[in-house]
């Protein structure tokens, strides 16, 4: 009895070990690819734009309480960030962190994902088996991916303090009325202002590239990071006009989102989350499909 009693603790111990061990081993496998098939592309246009921004709302409707509570989180962070530069010296940063921010935004969607792949499926579609999907060999190329778009977004933010400290900076400001009055009055704070839309839109021309179609990707198939982008880069390549005015309407729907204190976002994102699982769908084959086409 005793035994029993000792041992069952250790037992359950070194199976929870044991276990935590080969979810690691998974999540660092997934990150090369098992699947390396080179999928085939298709052609995209603004009807399949339209089409999966419709299936996004459809989705949005039918999982409401689900996606709200899998997106939350990312308002919430947006608007402690906002209030952040607010009452600091970094007021500069405010407008660089509302336009940069959604170079994150794939990685809050992640769980949408997998809530439209199992919808279109007819299987169990909550946000528990959402989460339970993001596990093993999923985990390691979602991680890798996730820190490259955080390594994106902090790069942003330090090249755009960087040329505010090269037109208006160092300097501090009264409140955000003066920082504008001061951004809008000079010739420095114009040369900002232009010299920051240019390079911040270098940054989301490479996030939108990164991130079109790779994160759906792997959650639906046995690939890694190096297939997902590549798979996302010639998405964008073969559709340039496609993806440029997917583009547009995630930008312009972020920022809409953003207005009431970031409040909007808990129903913008997840409508975007899910539309962009549908034009996965339609930019990529398939493995069936593309197998019947090269036969």
């Amino acid at each position: 009895m005793n035994d029993k009693t000792i041992g069952n603790p250790v037992s359950w111990a070194a199976q929870k070990v044991a276990g935590m061990g080969r979810g690691v081993g998974s999540a660092v496998d997934g990150i090369s690819s098992h699947d390396l098939a080179r999928p085939q592309i298709n052609r995209i246009g603004a009807d399949d734009i339209r089409s999966a921004l419709k299936k996004g709302v459809e989705d949005f409707g039918a999982l409401r309480s689900d996606v709200i509570f899998l997106v939350v989180l990312y308002p919430v962070i947006g608007f402690v960030l906002a209030l952040w530069s607010f009452n600091t010296d970094d007021l500069h940063l405010l407008f660089p962190l509302v336009a940069g921010f959604p170079l994150v935004g794939p990685v809050a969607a992640l769980g949408l994902y997998e809530l439209s792949r199992r919808r279109e499926r007819g299987e169990d579609a909550n946000w528990s088996a959402a989460l339970d999907t993001l596990t093993g060999r999923i985990l390691g190329p979602v991680i890798m991916l996730s820190l490259l778009l955080v390594a994106i977004f902090t790069l942003w933010m330090l090249v755009a303090h960087a040329i505010w400290s090269a037109t208006l900076g160092p300097a501090s400001y009264d409140g955000l009325w003066d920082f504008l009055g001061t951004t809008l009055s000079t010739a420095e704070g114009w040369t900002m202002i232009v010299v920051g839309l240019a390079v911040g839109f270098v940054f989301a021309a490479v996030t939108l590239c990164i991130s079109m179609v790779s994160f759906p990707m792997m959650i639906d198939r046995q690939v890694g990071v190096p297939v997902a982008l590549a798979t996302s880069f010639a998405v964008a390549r073969r559709n340039p006009g496609t993806t440029a005015l997917w583009g547009l309407v995630v930008a312009v729907a972020l920022m809409v989102g953003m207005i009431p204190l970031f409040a909007g976002l808990v129903v913008v994102l997840p409508i975007l989350g899910h539309a962009t699982w549908h034009l996965y769908r339609s930019a990529v084959a398939e493995p069936e499909i593309a197998s019947r086409a090269a036969a």
